[in-house]
């Protein structure tokens, strides 16, 4: 097996992809992370592609309708960039989300894997199944495809 493809949000192969806009389409919930003084000021999650990422006080995690259990974080500034509460506890992304399949970065090696420095941690992915992800602060992520036809659409 070829070693894992590693990633950060300032790699100069980051600036030579073809990325695209997409818009969400579902509302979501959203939760802040704000545990106790007296506790731990930090969490990890299992997200629901299987990364395990570090939340840390102030964060605020989202998740989808249907599973309020399978949740992901994000920074609060991000956050305020690029989401807008709906009513309390739900929320809609209002920012575009920049797309590029990672086969993109392999080759088209669908088995490859790609390990990516997000914010909250390092994820490892199958190139096959996922995006590439960029955000407005030039930060990256894994974004499922499966989601991403479920959740997505391409901006006009």
């Amino acid at each position: 097996m070829k070693e894992s493809i590693v990633l950060k949000s300032d790699d100069p192969i980051i600036k030579s992809l073809n990325f695209k806009p997409y818009r969400s389409i579902v509302q979501r919930r959203v939760a802040p992370f704000s545990p106790m003084p007296n506790e731990s000021q930090t969490m990890e999650v299992l997200t629901p592609w299987g990364a395990k990422l570090t939340v840390t006080k102030g964060d605020l995690l989202i998740s989808e309708l249907d599973k309020p259990e399978d949740a992901w974080p994000i920074d609060a500034q991000i956050f305020d960039q690029t989401y807008f509460v709906v009513a309390p506890g739900f929320c809609i992304k209002r920012a575009l989300t920049l797309l590029v399949p990672l086969t993109d970065i392999t080759g088209g090696d669908d088995d490859r894997t790609v390990t990516i420095h997000t914010m909250e941690g390092t994820e490892t992915v199958r190139a096959g199944g996922f995006f590439l992800a960029k955000g407005v602060r030039g930060e990256i992520w894994p974004y499922p495809k499966e989601k991403a036809a479920e959740t997505m659409r391409p901006a006009e």
